[in-house]
């Protein structure tokens, strides 16, 4: 493991200057429909802060020293955290699908998801350095558990793969129905609160709703993209950074993409492809450990082929959407009382 505890304080230090800097640039800024401009400033800031990170630990390891297993090891780790973050990045793409689905489908206007994308990524944060530790555990543990991580991420893939193109049906989604059995849920927006009064009683609002189901999207996205670090490499100090730096990112990223989802209607298939890649990876672990370098060639080749031919090949008709279709009629809200 590479994280000493001088990376690890550092580290933190900074994701709690960022998330402090977002937050009162948030607060300051107020509601408000960011624009393409700014969310690509965001996203490029959010990338260089990223290299400027790697390049700072390829130095702290020894890549610029005389010795050469030092410059080894930090080639080894830096190329590690690229490929990770790649990989993160890469996945990512698919939250934005499904965050786009929630916000069109519940009519929230654009002004009000900065906030919730905010909420969403704080919730993110937590769960995946709790589910990076206990997996980073259970691997020193149980050297199996990494068979049965190459088995869900090529399972996850191939069942990606048969789901592209497929439409959702949001409003038979067992999550939603459960939230709407035990909330009490307001018929409009109150701004961006997430709780309002109706005659005298506190209810949820449908924001409030959206915040919820975010949180739960995010589970289920951990639930893919750990194994899928874990199989390029297994120091805790590398997959924690590089899931914490993609997914920081991640807000800049959803503005910046959600006016081109029709674009890259293929990316699914590709990214349905890194999986089954990087599970077979996992699997030949104790036959042939596959270079690093290979998986980050193979990474960027996939997901390059699959962007082009997006947009080379038109999509099938004007109601496909990729694997995340959009939802085109907003939910008729109701209050209930569980």
């Amino acid at each position: 493991m590479t994280g000493t505890p001088l990376m690890w304080s550092l580290f933190a230090t900074f994701v709690l200057i960022a998330l402090l800097v977002d937050f009162f640039a948030l607060r300051k800024q107020g509601a408000h429909a960011v624009s393409i401009r700014e969310a690509t400033i965001w996203s490029l800031i959010w990338v260089a802060v990223s290299f400027v990170f790697v390049a700072w630990m390829w130095w702290y390891l020894g890549g610029a020293s005389a010795d050469p297993a030092a410059q080894v090891l930090a080639k080894d780790k830096s190329l590690e955290f690229i490929t990770g973050y790649l990989v993160e990045k890469a996945l990512a793409v698919d939250n934005i699908f499904v965050f786009l689905m929630l916000f069109t489908y519940f009519s929230v206007p654009a002004d009000y998801q900065k906030r919730v994308l905010m909420i969403g990524i704080l919730g993110a944060l937590v769960l995946r350095a709790v589910m990076i530790l206990i997996g980073a555990w259970a691997i020193s543990r149980f050297h199996w558990i990494l068979y049965v991580f190459g088995v869900f991420l090529v399972f996850t893939g191939i069942k990606m793969w048969w789901a592209a193109g497929q439409e959702p049906d949001l409003e038979s989604n067992p999550a939603l129905k459960w939230i709407r059995r035990r909330m009490r849920i307001a018929p409009d927006y109150d701004g961006e609160r997430l709780t309002t009064r109706i005659d005298g009683v506190r209810v949820a609002t449908p924001l409030a709703v959206v915040v919820i189901l975010i949180g739960i999207v995010d589970v289920i996205f951990a639930v893919d993209s750990i194994p899928a670090i874990f199989a390029i490499t297994t120091d805790t100090f590398i997959v924690l950074t590089s899931n914490v730096f993609a997914i920081l990112g991640l807000r800049a990223m959803y503005f910046l993409l959600a006016g081109m989802h029709e674009r890259f209607h293929l990316l699914s298939y590709g990214l349905a492809l890194v999986l089954v890649l990087i599970g077979t990876k996992m699997l030949l672990i104790d036959v042939y450990k596959i270079p690093v370098v290979w998986s980050l060639g193979a990474t960027l080749g996939i997901l390059a082929v699959t962007m082009v031919l997006s947009l080379m090949i038109p999509p099938k008709g004007p109601a496909h959407r990729g694997a995340y279709p959009f939802a085109r009629k907003r939910p008729e809200v109701e209050s209930k009382e569980g």
